[in-house]
């Protein structure tokens, strides 16, 4: 307790009189602060893995009624949790880690989450702060190490500073473009008592900060740019998928009739059954998609990064045009000069588009091609709809009858691995924000925790996710905390035994493998020491009934199927072909 002194002033209608008093100001340990102060910005999850160095945190964490703490069973599995809430909600959840090894753990996902732009906080423990000047036990530069994957990362050395340091770590996580930020507490630090109290929220102050909007003057020459070409055609990424960014630039195609490609993590930003989407893109390989990229005479990127696809492969001629819309200015690139860049809010510089088209109308564009190749993609999705093969399931088969029993709001998310790349391009969304696909830094390892994470979002609703064996073997350990959490999850494992897609892209360029294979646990067994439900299907007619089946089951599913990556080559062969 700090004892100070105060001077009171009372009031009567006849006279004021002035007394000296004491009183005492309440004080509280900096990480009870540091918990508070995350309260006050919002914060509802925290992921992560106790240890000796964030014990003061912890025990403070124990005590909010606002905030839950998800125990996982590796610290890799925290960071992609938070990373899954990030994408799910545009909020900030927290990854919590103590120092050295704990810390050095959480570095892969959140090195996926800062590139694919997901809002997380990471927490990390550390020693005294007398002891980091010099070698000592599990010491080392946590922050130097955080630099490179995150937009921000400090330590706390002044235990006032805490409310400063937690608001603007949330703001910058969630600030364009979001991504991960990082708050080191030595434990020396968390232990000290401080007589501060958490800043406001911005939403108590009132306080509310609008994105920059793009200049009218630039815009105008977009406009003008559109309505000189005569195919243009719209590539949506990630940035694409924001609630206010989607839902204006779907009135842009309905009046503009523009079509739309889209990258992995731009998937939902159009309806896939409007007339307005050809299909995605992304494979490595030249698809439909980007025959109709290379084919137009403007291509409009919208909120796109090319963390995900470079556009070398889209761009094979260095011929486009391109009118770039982002959040951020354009990266520098030989194969990536737009003419123009409109730079701010995407969903505003739409929205002003938008304006000009009611005010100006605009031209009726020649679509004739991209007509061509949407529908040569929706003939190439229907190829194996009725396939009745048994021993090993074709990917295209799954993917269709998986679309088919998934509603449009239901969510799907991939791991990373040769299944990633038939989702990117088999599977097809309603709704943006639908489809999680790691596709910057492509880690492995992200769906099971993912979907726990998404499952603590949509508790009503079952999530689905597709891995390969060896991406699920990464976090196995999370069946754990999906049992003890009941996670309504359904894990899709396609079974190669394999690292499938370096076999793919090995024998593509050398004509041979490395040493690739591997054996797998018996799966049923595995299920059931972790009380899963389970399911195997190796006939491919019963396919689409094994996913109702899971309508019925409650708590976490194991759902294996045999997979036929011989469609690996065949499709790549396939694309070779193509001359449209």
């Amino acid at each position: 307790m700090l004892k100070n002194s105060i001077f009171l002033y009372i009031y009567s209608p006849n006279f004021i009189i002035l007394y000296k008093t004491n009183f005492f100001l309440l004080t509280v340990k900096a990480s009870e602060l540091f918990i508070k102060c995350l309260e006050n910005e919002g914060i509802n999850y925290i992921f992560g893995v106790p240890g000796e160095e964030n014990a003061d945190f912890c025990i403070s964490l124990d005590s909010s009624k606002k905030i839950n703490f998800i125990l996982t069973r590796h610290e890799q599995s925290a960071a992609f949790m938070a990373e899954s809430y990030g994408k799910l909600t545009g909020k900030v959840s927290c990854c919590l880690s103590t120092l050295g090894p704990g810390a050095s753990n959480l570095l892969t996902g959140v090195a996926d989450a800062n590139m694919d732009h997901a809002p997380v906080l990471v927490i990390t423990g550390q020693g005294s702060t007398d002891r980091l000047h010099k070698q000592s036990h599990q010491i080392m530069d946590v922050c130097e190490m955080f630099k490179p994957v995150t937009k921000w990362t400090t330590s706390v050395r002044n235990p006032y500073t805490i409310p400063e340091i937690v608001k603007k770590a949330v703001r910058l996580a969630t600030y364009e473009k979001p991504g991960a930020v990082h708050i080191e507490l030595p434990e020396d630090i968390a232990k000290m008592d401080v007589d501060v109290s958490p800043l406001k929220s911005d939403i108590e102050k009132g306080y509310y900060v609008r994105r920059p909007a793009p200049d009218d003057k630039i815009l105008k020459l977009a406009f003008e740019l559109i309505n000189q070409s005569e195919s243009p055609i719209i590539l949506a990424g990630n940035g694409a998928i924001r609630d206010r960014s989607s839902k204006q630039l779907r009135k842009f195609c309905e009046r503009t009739k523009i079509p739309v490609v889209s990258t992995f993590m731009g998937k939902g930003s159009v309806d896939y059954e409007s007339e307005s989407f050809i299909s995605t893109i992304g494979l490595g390989a030249t698809d439909y998609g980007d025959h109709a990229v290379m084919n137009s005479d403007l291509v409009i990127t919208l909120g796109y990064d090319m963390y995900e696809y470079h556009p070398k492969l889209w761009n094979q001629k260095n011929q486009c045009r391109i009118l770039h819309i982002d959040f951020e200015p354009a990266e520098v690139d030989e194969y990536y000069m737009p003419k123009i860049e409109v730079v701010g809010d995407i969903a505003h510089a739409i929205w002003k588009l938008n304006s000009f088209i009611d005010e100006n109308g605009i031209k009726n564009f020649n679509n004739s091609y991209y007509e061509k190749i949407r529908k040569l993609v929706l003939d190439d999705l229907e190829t194996y709809s009725q396939d009745n093969a048994e021993g090993l399931i074709k990917p295209q088969k799954f993917l269709y009858d998986l679309r088919k029993h998934l509603d449009s709001n239901d969510i799907l998310i991939s791991d990373v691995g040769a299944h990633k790349m038939w989702i990117g391009r088999n599977y097809n969304c309603n709704e943006p924000n639908t489809c999680l696909i790691p596709n910057g830094f492509c880690s492995m390892g992200f769906a099971l925790p993912g979907s726990i994470s998404a499952s603590l979002i949509n508790p009503s609703k079952k999530i689905f996710s597709v891995c390969g064996d060896a991406g699920f073997m990464m976090n196995i350990h999370e069946m754990e905390t999906a049992k003890r959490l009941n996670s309504n999850i359904v894990v899709i494992i396609w079974e190669d035994k394999s690292y499938g897609l370096i076999k793919w892209k090995q024998k593509l360029e050398f004509g041979k493998t490395t040493k690739l294979d591997f054996d797998n646990p018996n799966w049923e067994l595995i299920a059931k020491s972790f009380s899963w439900n389970y399911i195997y299907e190796d006939n491919s007619s019963e396919i689409l009934s094994q996913l109702q089946k899971t309508k019925g089951l409650k708590g976490p599913t194991l759902f294996v199927i045999p997979i036929d990556y011989s469609e690996n080559f065949k499709l790549s062969d396939k694309l070779d072909q193509i001359n449209i």
